[in-house]
């Protein structure tokens, strides 16, 4: 079985409605005017934390989240029902990334919290919207604003109060095993543990606190050994390391700094991580034996050690009190992200850039490719209120200072335009 804690999604939100082009024909109304409605507003795509999940599986496969467009406007100036909007189920503790620009969205760690990763179009303006005193009779209405669309990337960073670390084969998930319900594969050869397993440690039926037992590391795991640091992550939320020796290893002061090591390549946050060693299978002569040495240098370190028999219980309950006594003094952790995000433009809206591609002219810029996407250029007075707000915006005077010709391909968005002056 396999532990699916990183994915890569698209996600796309739903168009907006069409405008209507209507005019009112009623009895007794002998100049009727502009009825066309607005359309609806598109769905967003939203990522909703569902506290049931624990792994991100559900995108091995399905990977593209499609909300849908909004309803389009009708006569009588009825306005298109907006569309419902796309949730996605997501686990706790899933981290959210823009591929494209690698910016940190979103940090979802209570349950039921959301974030719009793609925000809905707006619905086109039907042509009532545009009548006004000197313009009573328009008759153009606008497409609805394409919905937002991008891959994002979303990372599962496990909530747990205690990580448990330390070489493989050091006792990790039976020491799990017996402080909690959780039941992981255990078995006497490295690397049986694969993924992350969390359990509740409850101490005298009031105080509970979580613990992972995480796969264990080797030497050389920043390169890619062993299971490398793709789990490591998941220590990153807790408060508290509890670093388990192998007491039957040759030289578990060699083991605790090799692992050591490896947390300090990993981040420096989390080889600053306050750290309990414990000295595990206290039932063979050999660990007994090493424990008055591991005790006397982690004691001339400043760390606390402790000694314990997970497969007896000797010790244990000393361990699960100490640890529930460290939390109360320890702040929780810090969200990686303050609050939820909205999908955002980069830059203002009324900027843009003009390039040259050879014969082809390309502008860029949120809102002069909102209004190319949204104008129904098969409309002659669409098209010239299409080069009435280029003017306004200065786009035309760009393009001629640049040295526009008569003929040129000018691409705005999905639109491909010739120009004439």
């Amino acid at each position: 079985m396999m532990f699916f804690d990183e994915a890569k999604i698209h996600v796309k939100a739903g168009d907006g409605g069409d405008g209507c082009i209507a005019f009112r024909r009623e009895r007794m109304v002998p100049f009727g005017g502009p009825a066309g409605g607005n359309g609806g507003s598109g769905g967003d795509v939203i990522l909703v934390v569902e506290p049931q999940r624990n792994t991100l599986i559900s995108f091995r496969q399905h990977i593209h989240f499609k909300a849908a467009r909004g309803g389009h406007g009708s006569g009588k100036d009825q306005q298109g029902k907006s569309a419902e909007d796309y949730l996605v189920p997501v686990p706790r503790g899933t981290v959210v990334f823009d591929v494209e620009t690698g910016e940190l969205l979103a940090d979802l760690t209570e349950p039921g919290e959301r974030v719009v990763v793609a925000k809905g179009g707006r619905g086109g303006r039907g042509n009532a919207a545009f009548a006004s005193p000197t313009h009573q009779a328009p008759r153009y209405a606008e497409h609805g604003e394409p919905g937002q669309e991008r891959w994002i990337r979303l990372e599962l960073k496990l909530i747990a109060d205690v990580g448990v670390i330390g070489m493989p084969n050091a006792g990790k998930s039976t020491l799990l095993s017996v402080i909690s319900a959780a039941r992981p594969k255990i078995a006497d050869y490295p690397f049986t543990t694969l993924q992350p397993n969390l359990g509740v440690v409850t101490l005298d039926g009031l105080q509970s606190y979580v613990v992972a037992d995480l796969p264990g590391l080797i030497e050389g795991a920043a390169e890619g050994a062993g299971l490398g640091h793709q789990f490591l992550r998941h220590a990153e939320r807790t408060r508290l390391l509890i670093h388990l020796l192998d007491g039957a290893s040759e030289d578990p002061l060699a083991d605790y700094e090799i692992i050591n090591a490896e947390l300090a390549q990993h981040s420096s946050a989390l080889a600053d991580k306050l750290q309990v060693v414990v000295l595990n299978k206290l039932d063979l002569p050999d660990a007994q034996a090493r424990w008055e040495t591991v005790q006397s240098a982690m004691r001339n370190l400043g760390v606390e050690a402790l000694a314990i028999s997970a497969a007896t219980g000797q010790g244990v309950r000393e361990l699960v009190v100490r640890t529930w006594d460290l939390l109360q003094s320890l702040p929780p952790p810090e969200p990686i992200a303050e609050g939820p995000a909205i999908f955002r433009p980069a830059e203002r809206e009324e900027l843009f850039t003009i390039e040259r591609e050879g014969a082809t002219w390309r502008i860029r810029g949120v809102r002069v490719e909102r209004i190319a996407a949204m104008t129904p250029f098969l409309v002659p007075d669409a098209a010239a209120r299409f080069q009435r707000q280029l003017r306004a915006m200065g786009v035309v005077a760009a393009l001629e200072a640049a040295g526009i010709e008569p003929g040129d391909t000018v691409r705005i968005g999905a639109r491909e335009l010739e120009w004439q002056p």
